[in-house]
């Protein structure tokens, strides 16, 4: 099973860059989006008839939200953690399949002020990672989306210049080690531990992702007792129509 995430930022945008293009080339059998920024009335092409559409809109339009696009029609979709405070924005949807939940995610950013790193560190980061312990003691959790830090120095291109700043903050950085301490395994970190220059997020100032001056911002998790069930698991860096790439992982079912 190829299970993606991938934040679109807009998909009425990335669908005009090739989105239906890359559903067709690398036939995904679940993919969690992020970052829609759409309601499904308002896609001009629809998705393909062999994927099962489900959608979790922000409350403000044009803002955030995901979206998990199934080949498999999965036993029951849920909108958000359960949560009002945390469920607004459309961040969190959860598939449950026969052996295993599919969650996909879109964490709050801190913003470059650093604004929001008080709600996203004490408050929306806990209750994210205690809602995936909650569903970890009924079956095996495979979750993936933009979670919006890069965990350790490997991780970015410039990680001195960046040291606090939105993304790359302790406060961050450490919430993120406390989901791995939980027994929630980074695939790609796990299975390429030492691979440099692989990155999921690009900004589109000053041609960075032709210099691939990026972020790995993006991850593909699953727990540790399923990891062995994780055959590959990769970054699509050369999928374009979004300033993030698609990652994945193979997956057996």
């Amino acid at each position: 099973m190829i299970i993606h995430s991938w934040n679109v930022n807009g998909i009425r945008a990335c669908t005009k860059k090739g989105f239906l293009d890359y559903l067709e080339q690398y036939q995904p059998d679940i993919v969690g989006l992020q970052e829609v920024k759409a309601l499904p009335e308002q896609l001009e092409q629809p998705f393909p008839e062999e994927y099962h559409a489900y959608w979790n809109p922000a409350k403000r339009r044009g803002y955030s939200g995901t979206v998990i696009l199934s080949k498999v029609e999965p036993i029951a979709v849920t909108n958000g953690i359960g949560i009002e405070e945390h469920d607004d924005e459309g961040r969190v949807m959860t598939a449950e399949y026969d052996d295993f939940y599919f969650v996909t995610v879109y964490t709050p950013n801190a913003k470059g002020d650093l604004s929001r790193l008080p709600y996203r560190t004490e408050a929306w980061d806990p209750a994210f990672l205690n809602y995936l312990q909650e569903l970890k003691k009924k079956k095996t959790v495979v979750f993936g989306g933009d979670l919006n830090v890069a965990h350790e120095e490997i991780d970015l291109a410039r990680p001195k210049s960046n040291r606090g700043s939105s993304g790359f903050t302790d406060e961050e950085r450490a919430n993120f080690s406390k989901i791995v301490q939980a027994g929630f395994i980074d695939t790609f970190r796990d299975m390429y531990p030492d691979e440099e220059e692989q990155y999921s997020w690009w900004s589109y100032r000053a041609g960075a992702r032709d210099r691939n001056v990026g972020w790995r911002i993006d991850y593909m998790c699953v727990d540790q007792e399923s990891m062995d069930r994780v055959e590959d698991s990769f970054a699509l860096d050369q999928v374009l129509g979004s300033d993030h790439c698609p990652v994945g992982i193979e997956f057996v079912d």
